[in-house]
């Protein structure tokens, strides 16, 4: 197989651990040949192809595209290519809701605490899948090019659309603001279909495209600059309200918010719809090249992002990294060979099972790596009778200093992302983990926080879609015990162990003794806390 790529961008009851900084263990490579497109970052594996001809596969990653706020809406050639020809996800998460750690996920198969990649920040290990910090002198700038990759297209840094720099297999080249040769997404666009004319038609690929949009600075191609002019942010249930009975990073957001700041975020919204409609162009100008090659009724196409994004829930302005629905839910779309069209499937997956499944397709044996996620090819291909995990676990460490914003001096040290009104969006003790939970009885969301409060918040999805009601003191004290103690196994797992059993599943086991310590206290199990 061959790859191309284009780039841009914890046990307890004491709350959820930091996580650590290291150097992480890649898997064992698969027999792929790889081109990589990266705009965030990407890292490659190659082998040897294989003497009979596997299927190809496209990996299309958006940057910041929501799920749950109608984020697809803009994309009807991509929904009409991948979707309706194939199999849409109803159930798809990010095991962290941050560009980088997420990133990381996908391209190794492991949830943060085994990946190592905890933030956007060099010291949160950043550079390490040559990610946002691509390119910075400390990540071996732009001459480093990964192990692994046959072809390597990367961005210098996080998202741009014009005025940037890429990694040419190691060689810099300049990009300029003009549109018909420097708008990113059309780059990468091009450089893909060069690659599907010119590459050796005698072995399979692998080619992941990331694209810029719909990142900030949400810049539009010209001839969309004018789209979406009625279009404004969902003013769903949980829009501009406060956060009550939530963490203090969400009740100190102000409420409500002010003209100008709805006016901003409404104008980000209609922005990043409008930077979707050059990545659906692109989408058509792939699938219709490998069609046009008579590729296309052998190639997997996985359309997907790498965290969702809010504008305007529980008065946050914009963003992702938060624990709800909003910024952990994504899309993912799937078509390829053995896929029945017009598919929907309600299964529980997480970006941490892109890597099983792509192996799964290359022949590789999920056993011989040590990724925490699961092929979902045989959901794909519509297998009956199938055992499916329950839940997955979503953990974040937050970027924060121990110093005081000089622009909002009435803040606690700690805070970061923060708008000209002092609404932050982050802090150092934004660090929590999660259990989501989906079952035929359940749709449960338990969180703890790293903070001094040991904050737990619990939602009941099915009653509660928008997670308006905080339920974790009024839910039942054995199922918290059952939630919490599930949490600190899934925080602790390594390959095998992260797909065990949940609360839910007819095999689990659940040991209150293992909650308590000799006193017969809770176990709180506290870690320490450095600032990034």
């Amino acid at each position: 197989m061959r790859l191309l790529s284009l780039a841009p961008d914890r046990p307890r009851r004491g709350g959820p651990r930091h996580l650590t900084s290291g150097s992480p263990a890649l898997p064992p490579p698969p027999p792929l040949l790889l081109l990589l497109l990266l705009l965030g970052g990407c890292l490659g594996v190659s082998g040897a192809a294989k003497s009979s001809r596997r299927p190809n596969v496209v990996l299309l990653l958006a940057d910041d595209q929501d799920e749950v706020l109608g984020g697809m809406t803009p994309l009807k050639k991509t929904k009409a290519l991948i979707g309706e020809m194939g199999m849409t996800f109803s159930s798809a998460y990010v095991p962290s809701a941050l560009c980088c750690p997420s990133r990381a996920s996908i391209l190794t198969g492991k949830y943060p605490h085994n990946h190592h990649v905890v933030n956007n920040t060099l010291e949160g290990n950043c550079s390490r899948k040559y990610l946002n910090e691509y390119g910075a002198p400390d990540a071996g700038g732009l001459g480093h090019v990964p192990l692994g990759w046959s072809y390597w297209y990367a961005l210098e840094k996080n998202s741009k659309y014009y005025n940037y720099t890429l990694s040419i297999n190691g060689k810099a080249r300049k990009h300029g603001e003009n549109y018909s040769v420097d708008y990113l997404t059309d780059v990468l666009a091009n450089v893909s279909l060069d690659f599907l004319d010119y590459k050796s038609n005698s072995e399979p690929f692998f080619m992941m495209i990331s694209t810029p949009a719909p990142h900030s600075p949400w810049t539009a191609a010209p001839q969309y600059q004018n789209a979406f002019q009625n279009v404004f942010a969902p003013r769903n249930k949980n829009f501009n309200i406060h956060g009550t009975n939530k963490h203090w990073l969400i009740r100190q957001a102000k409420t409500p918010m002010t003209n100008s700041s709805i006016q901003f975020l409404d104008n980000a919204f209609r922005k990043r719809w409008q930077t979707l409609l050059s990545v659906d162009d692109l989408v058509e100008k792939l699938v219709k090249r490998l069609e046009f090659n008579g590729e296309l009724n052998n190639t997997y196409i996985f359309y997907t992002s790498d965290n969702g994004y809010h504008t305007g829930q529980f008065s946050l302005p914009i963003d992702k990294r938060q624990l709800y629905e909003f910024d952990i839910k994504v899309p993912l779309l799937v078509r390829g060979p053995g896929i029945k069209p017009n598919q929907t499937s309600k299964m529980l997956v997480a970006n941490i099972d892109l890597g099983p499944t792509i192996l799964d397709i290359a022949g590789y044996s999920l056993n011989k790596t040590q990724m925490d996620g699961m092929s979902f090819l045989p959901i794909l291909k519509g297998a009956s009778n199938l055992t499916w995990r329950s839940d997955v676990l979503v953990e974040y460490q937050g970027e924060g200093r121990n110093v005081t914003d000089p622009t909002c001096p009435s803040l606690s040290p700690g805070v970061s992302q923060c708008f000209p009104d002092c609404v932050c969006e982050d802090a150092y003790n934004n660090t929590y983990a999660c259990v989501r939970t989906m079952s035929e009885r359940w749709n449960l969301q338990y969180c703890e926080f790293d903070d001094q409060e040991v904050f737990v918040e619990v939602y009941n999805l099915t009653a509660d879609p928008h997670q308006l009601n905080n339920i974790a003191k009024s839910i039942d004290p054995e199922l918290l015990g059952k939630m919490n103690y599930r949490l600190m196994m899934l925080q602790s797992c390594s390959g095998p162990t992260c797909r065990t059993p949940g609360v839910f599943d007819p095999g689990y086991r659940f040991d209150p003794r293992l909650m308590f310590s000799n006193h017969g206290s809770v176990r709180t199990r506290r870690f320490s806390k450095h600032l990034l």
